[in-house]
């Protein structure tokens, strides 16, 4: 498994992200509980986010993050993904 930092840009739709965050939010927590999200949160003022996922590839990263709520109603203008090879400090278990 590698770490891999994904970049979500969203829409300017803030009413049907607001909507979903309650749905996404508990996506995110539950692949979390599983150890294949290891962290996650807004930049950037909440215009985006980051989610630091474990996987095989980038595209299965980006795949784990397809069935997030906030990819499904279409919030996510832009996905970028970067393997992260973590050298100094690290993510507590």
């Amino acid at each position: 498994m590698s770490t891999y930092a994904v970049s979500y840009t969203y829409t300017d739709d803030v009413a049907t992200r607001d909507e979903v965050r309650p749905s996404h939010r508990d996506f995110l927590r539950d692949l979390n509980a599983q150890g294949v999200v290891r962290a996650s949160g807004p930049v950037d003022g909440g215009t985006g986010a980051l989610v630091i996922v474990e996987a095989e590839s980038a595209d299965a990263a980006l795949a784990i993050l397809d069935a997030d709520p906030f990819t499904v109603r279409g919030v996510i203008a832009e996905r970028g993904v970067r393997q992260w090879d973590v050298v100094i400090g690290g993510l507590a278990e």
